[in-house]
Formats: C-alpha cells, structure tokens, sequence
C-alpha cells in the first residue's frame, strides 16, 4: 500500500482557488458574507498552521502535565463556546450545570475509550489522547449545544403546559418530562444520523485520514467504528447530565416555575 502524498505549500495554495469560487458565487448573488468567508479561511488556516506545530512538539515530547492541560483548554474553550453562543439567556445555576456535564460526560467516557477499549500506554499518549479527546469534546459540545436550544424554547413556548401539569399535581420533573424528551431527541439525532450514513453515503474523516495516511482499510474501519461509538457515549452522558440536572434551574427551592 503507498505511503501519505505529501502536500507542498503550493498544492496546499492551489485548494484555495474553491474560496474564490464562493467569493465569486457570493458577490454575483448579492449575498453579503465574503468578509465572513475571507476571515473564516484565514483563522482555519492559521489555527490549523499554529496546532500542527504545537502538536509536532507535544508528540515529540510526550509529558502527562501537558496532554492533562491541554484537554483542560479544551474543555474550557468548548464550554465557553456554549456560553457565548447563549450569551444573557442563561442562569448561572445553568451555565454551572452545563460545564459540569461537559466535564463529567466526556472525561469519563474518554478515559473509558482510551483506557479500556484502545489500552493505551503510556495513558497520557498525546498521540492518541489529544484527537480523540478533541472528537467527543467537540461533538458533545455540539450536542450540548442543541440541547441547550431545544431546552431554552421547550420551556419558553410549552410554559404554559408546564403550570397546567403542576397545578394538577405533577412535580417538576414530570411536567417537563415530554421537554427533556424531545430536548434529548434533538441533541443526539446529528450523530445518530452520521452513523446512519456513513460507509454508505460518506467515509469519516478520522478513516479517510488513516487511510490516505497508508492505514489498512480494516484497522481504520476498526478505529472509526470504535470511535464513532465513543462519541455516541459521549454526547449522550452529557446531554442527559444537563436535562436530569438543568431542568431544576428554571424553578426555586419551592418547586414554583421561575417567571
């Protein structure tokens, strides 16, 4: 099987030339998002340049200190996103459940997948560690990112619904149970639906990249299944920490519906 064709500089200039095709489709159409569009490609670019550089070294140099501070970043900066994508429409009781199911839901899924299923050695294998890491973290924080919208507009549209339920009597749990789970549904469908098409309709980037990299199909099949469970794991346990937890932060300690 041959070998990964490296890319020089000027093949890697040459795939821009799909940036000017948008650039062009979207000045014809009178569609204003080219200054979106110029600075988008140029922070992928430079993120993408900077990361492969602190990566070349952090593989190189494997150090537990630095993998451990490096998924803290990462949670933080996933968290934080989540934050300022709902910025002034959540409660601090909220916000604090967000981050702890972030935190719980991930961490021990990837110590799971990492320590249990791959076994690696040693555990703080950057080479492993950090792009798996990065995968769960990031869908989970897509997946606690709709769970945070459909919660939102669940109990903003359905409120009514909700009084009714407890002035006959049900606790707050069962009156936003139907919310939590539609807000549940919602969260999970994307990945559900990826792994409903993929191998089929499109190969994943994780075995695409193994691939190109000269990985037998059947290890990277092995590696993509593996993960793409994993991710599952993940973004479940963390959006089901969320609602059997934030729920709560939108009543006071008198079990009232906070107005």
């Amino acid at each position: 099987m041959r070998g990964i064709i490296d890319l020089s500089v000027t093949q890697v200039i040459l795939s821009y030339i799909f940036v000017v095709i948008v650039l062009f489709i979207l000045k014809k159409r009178g569609i204003k998002r080219e200054k979106e569009m110029l600075i988008s490609s140029f922070r992928m670019t430079f993120q993408l340049i900077l990361t492969g550089y602190v990566l070349v070294y952090i593989f190189k140099n494997p150090n537990p200190f630095i993998t451990v501070a490096l998924i803290i970043i990462m949670e933080c900066f996933a968290i934080y996103t989540v934050f300022q994508k709902f910025k002034g429409k959540l409660t601090n009781k909220l916000k604090q459940v967000i981050a702890i199911a972030m935190v719980i839901g991930t961490i021990s899924c990837l110590t799971y997948f990492l320590m249990i299923v791959i076994r690696i050695y040693p555990w703080y294998d950057p080479q492993y560690f950090i792009p798996i890491a990065g995968m769960m973290i990031g869908n989970s924080m897509t997946g606690i990112s709709l769970a945070v919208k459909s919660l939102l507009e669940g109990m903003t549209l359905q409120k009514n619904v909700v009084e009714e339920a407890m002035i006959l009597g049900a606790s707050p749990k069962m009156a936003t149970k139907g919310i939590i789970n539609k807000t549940f549904d919602a969260a999970i469908m994307p990945t559900i639906n990826s792994m409903l098409g993929m191998g089929i309709i499109f190969l994943p980037g994780m075995m695409t990249g193994q691939i190109l990299s000269g990985t037998s199909p059947a290890t990277a099949v092995n590696y993509q299944i593996a993960i793409m469970l994993g991710i599952l794991g993940a973004v479940s346990l963390t959006v089901i920490l969320l609602l059997q937890f934030g729920y709560r932060s939108f009543f006071n300690e008198e079990d009232q519906l906070i107005q």
